[in-house]
């Protein structure tokens, strides 16, 4: 045991870091079950493209495998990537669905995509971009992340409803018949909320992932005992009925179609996917690392480029494999709440999509209240990034303050980062010589790009 520890302490730099091989198991595994939907979520959506399931689940998969475990090796930090939200519904509304292209058109945008990625990843382009960004708006990313996990959280517990406010709280009033196929959700998140909460301040070890282990053993009670009806939201108990089997992917390996590969109306749709994955990306980069004080004291990322590469190559395989976009998860916060700080963490959350191939059943029933309270948690722990913005200087307040507040309320890392990046140039050019000798070249040539994506796409 001690030659294995000893081993992967000289691959990982644990001691360095000052984590064990415990803690990062730990860390992988919460970062696994926390982001562990997107199985459920992307064969659905891209199922709605005409897309085969059970392939799509493969290969999301295979494709979260190959990336996070590149993330292990190539950077040694504990982030873990898969089948971007977000991206896949513009893979499969917008592309498919609205614009009229074939889902194999759609694979071969998403491969070429990839392609640019690993260009610009080995021309220095994406960090030199990544390194441009001030510190003021890297705080504000990480909080506004926060803002948007907690946010998601919120929403899969059903505690965040539509309503003519735009959002409302659920009423339990007005849905008193409801209680066992809606209501119960809510009430579940929220005792995981306080369970969790109090793990959290008592400082137990583990305590993210217990926190969604007791939410989901409540929630299988609940169900046991007629409280949780899954006829509505599907039941919470793992279903081995069918057996151990892996879905093939035959009907999605290798079926991109390269036809429209000249026409103006592909070259937007790369456009749109590599702008957005570029800053989702960089968004959830910064925002993680910045919480776990990664960053430099020039507030940059060592070992960017192979964080960069590993995104990269995850999207290329993907679109070979039979999925969209592949793109660095937020929901990496939640390892990196519970200690994670090496590429460990990320091979142990990779290793643990290659086991949900098999063991489909049991992952796929982890209900999406029971992951709510650690999203909601995680929120918490990174909204006081916010705190680490110097609000007296107004010139670099007011952008972070924008780009903080569009994340979660325009449901989208890349659309803060465009907010904060235009207000911020705008508002140093403008205000005298000191505030604009602050404007990097590089954060001019962002914000006339962001100005040019709202006007042309």
């Amino acid at each position: 045991m001690e030659v294995k520890e000893g081993v992967l302490d000289r691959v990982f730099r644990l001691k360095e870091r000052n984590t064990s091989v415990r803690t990062e198991v730990v860390a992988g595994l919460t970062t696994f079950v926390t982001m562990a939907y997107i199985l459920a979520v992307n064969p659905m959506i891209l199922g709605d493209a005409g897309m085969d399931k059970g392939a799509v689940f493969t290969a999301t998969c295979l494709a979260s495998l190959i990336a996070t475990v590149c993330m292990a090796f190539l950077s040694n930090y504990p982030f873990a990537l898969s089948a971007g939200m977000g991206l896949n519904a513009y893979f499969a509304y917008t592309v498919v669905l609205k614009m009229g292209y074939s889902w194999q058109m759609a694979l071969a945008a998403v491969f070429v995509e990839g392609v640019i990625f690993i260009l610009l990843s080995l021309t220095r382009v994406r960090e030199a971009v990544f390194n441009a960004i001030p510190m003021s708006l890297k705080h504000a990313v990480s909080a506004g992340i926060g803002l948007f996990i907690a946010f998601i959280g919120m929403q899969n517990c059903k505690l965040v409803v539509d309503g003519s406010t735009l959002v409302e709280m659920y009423s339990f009033a007005d849905n008193r018949a409801d209680f066992s196929t809606v209501g119960i959700t809510v009430v579940l998140a929220m005792v995981g909320v306080l369970i969790t909460g109090i793990l959290v301040v008592r400082k137990v070890k583990g305590n993210i992932l217990w926190g969604i282990l007791a939410t989901w053993a409540l929630g299988i009670l609940c169900q046991l005992t007629g409280l949780y009806d899954p006829s509505v939201l599907g039941s919470v108990l793992p279903d081995f009925s069918g057996g151990i089997a892996v879905p093939s992917l035959m009907p999605t390996l290798g079926q991109m179609d390269f036809s429209a590969l000249l026409t103006p109306d592909f070259a937007v749709v790369v456009f749109a996917l590599l702008f957005v994955d570029v800053f989702d990306t960089m968004g959830g980069l910064i925002g993680i690392a910045s919480k776990a004080d990664m960053l430099d004291e020039q507030g940059r990322l060592p070992r960017l480029r192979g964080a960069l590469l590993s995104d990269a190559i995850g999207t290329t395989a993907g679109a070979v494999l039979g999925t969209s976009t592949v793109t660095t998860f937020a929901e990496s916060a939640a390892g990196v709440a519970e200690g994670g700080r090496t590429g460990l963490t990320a091979l142990v959350t990779g290793g643990l999509f290659g086991v949900a191939l098999f063991l489909s059943p049991l992952f796929l029933a982890v209900p999406s209240f029971a992951t709510a309270p650690a999203l909601i948690v995680v929120g918490f722990m990174m909204t006081a990034s916010i705190l680490k913005v110097d609000f007296d200087d107004l010139a670099d307040a007011i952008p972070a303050f924008l780009c903080f507040l569009a994340i979660p309320f325009l449901y989208s890392i890349s659309e803060g980062i465009a907010l904060g990046v235009i207000s911020y140039v705008v508002i140093h050019a403008v205000t005298g010589r000191e505030n604009r000798r602050r404007i990097s070249p590089a954060m001019y040539v962002l914000a006339v790009l962001f100005v040019l994506k709202y006007v042309l796409i």
